[in-house]
């Protein structure tokens, strides 16, 4: 591919680079030249007013296969998370059969390859997610996966969770925690408080998630020499000890998913089940914590928790919906409506959390945009205002409360990989 980008800002956080009106010449999926007043010799764009990025990282996302293709495939999910500019995602675990063995690994990286899109694969803490015994950790490790999860069920028992940070350590992979204190969740689809009580629906509190996240770091600072990632913090509480165990130096690295900083518990008596995630929609006042935490470096990640669902598995009552939403295609416009346009990130911050931070978890290779590096760019305009629609999903589930609803903030295309995609 070759390819000559005009007239962008490019921002790259890893050097403190933040230029406007560059050229990026790029020959053979190569960063060749960079400066100003370029001369075409091929393929151009003019990308005035548009920013080029490190290409954006995803480290949480469900692609559902194998298993549950009527949701999602790894062809589907990469083309939504292509369409959403990021250049890479990290897969989750529960699929059908999980990723417990290096055999569902080869399979997904055989469907994965030749694409625009990295995929990096998260296996199980335990065989089958089912906290009864430990995974083929060293096998899994082997067969190249970075991190573990046994994700949407909180490994009930401490002394197997310690268990989980001993093996992990061995094999230097980082241990992501989905924070759910099982028994006090039990048919609970919403955040326990005025809309629960509102509605007549068991509410879930957020004191369950923290108990968790508490326990969690506490093993992993006994255990010492571990790398814990919290997924999709989504209370003030969370934020609070988060900080807290930062400041002691444990080694602990978090996530928080664009509709938790951009929706309230109110959503739901407006989009019912579209609203029902797994952690439920919180309050203000979490959300406002969220925002601090984003802004003093206790969070570090953005991660969509993208969760494909069929239309029958949303369109029943709120007890039995399924959880969660696709978050792919509006991650960008959300974080740059909800963050950048309101001046709670500035666009380094924001970059940062999608694209250097992610890999940084995750310890894997840094992008830049830099000569001689491989071409791995995320681009999009900051001050676009548009609609999204329907037509705009390339998911093969359109679970989203999102349909309809103004953004500013428009991915304009991605690279990586000697390809480039450029959405309509």
């Amino acid at each position: 591919m070759n390819l000559l980008l005009q007239n962008a800002r490019i921002i790259d956080p890893s050097q403190k680079l933040d230029a406007s009106g560059m050229d990026i010449e790029i020959r053979n999926g190569v960063i060749a030249r960079i400066g100003q007043g370029l001369k075409p010799d091929g393929d151009s764009r003019d990308l005035a007013g548009a920013v080029v990025a490190p290409g954006f990282f995803d480290m949480h996302v469900h692609l559902r296969e194998p298993g549950q293709e009527y949701k999602e495939t790894i062809e589907s999910g990469l083309g939504a998370a292509m369409a959403g500019g990021f250049t890479g995602v990290c897969c989750m675990p529960n699929t059908e059969p999980s990723i417990s063995d290096p055999f569902v690994v080869s399979y997904i990286k055989e469907k994965a390859a030749g694409h625009l899109v990295d995929l990096t694969i998260c296996g199980t803490m335990t065989k089958d997610r089912a906290g009864e015994e430990l995974s083929r950790m060293d096998a899994l490790a082997k067969s190249g996966i970075r991190m573990i999860s046994d994700d949407g069920v909180a490994l009930r028992s401490s002394q197997m969770m310690r268990r989980v940070f001993e093996y992990a350590k061995m094999f230097d992979l980082l241990v992501t925690q989905h924070c759910e204190e099982h028994t006090m969740t039990v048919k609970a689809p919403v955040n326990e408080g005025r809309v629960s009580t509102k509605l007549g629906l068991t509410g879930w509190p957020s004191v369950a998630e923290e108990i968790v996240l508490s326990r969690d770091i506490l093993l992993a600072e006994y255990v010492g020499g571990v790398r814990y990632h919290a997924a999709h913090l989504s209370t003030k509480g969370s934020v609070r000890i988060v900080r807290e165990a930062k400041s002691r130096g444990v080694a602990v690295t978090c996530e928080v998913t664009p509709h938790h900083f951009a929706l309230t518990e109110d959503a739901v008596e407006r989009h019912g089940t579209m609203a029902k995630m797994n952690p439920p929609l919180r309050t203000q006042e979490d959300i406002d914590a969220i925002i601090e935490g984003l802004k003093d470096g206790t969070i570090d990640c953005i991660s969509t928790d993208h969760a494909p669902h069929a239309t029958h598995e949303k369109e029943t009552d709120m007890v039995s919906a399924a959880f969660g939403i696709i978050g792919l295609e509006t991650a960008l416009p959300l974080g740059i409506t909800h963050l950048v346009e309101s001046g709670r990130l500035s666009l380094v911050e924001y970059i940062t959390k999608c694209s250097v931070n992610p890999r940084a978890a995750l310890r894997l290779p840094q992008v830049s945009v830099k000569e001689g590096t491989l071409a791995n760019l995320t681009i999009f305009d900051p001050k676009a205002k548009w609609r999204f629609m329907e037509q705009d999903i390339r998911s093969k589930s359109h679970n989203t409360p999102f349909i309809g609803q103004d953004f500013v903030g428009k991915v304009i295309g991605s690279i990586n990989n000697g390809l480039s995609h450029w959405p309509r």
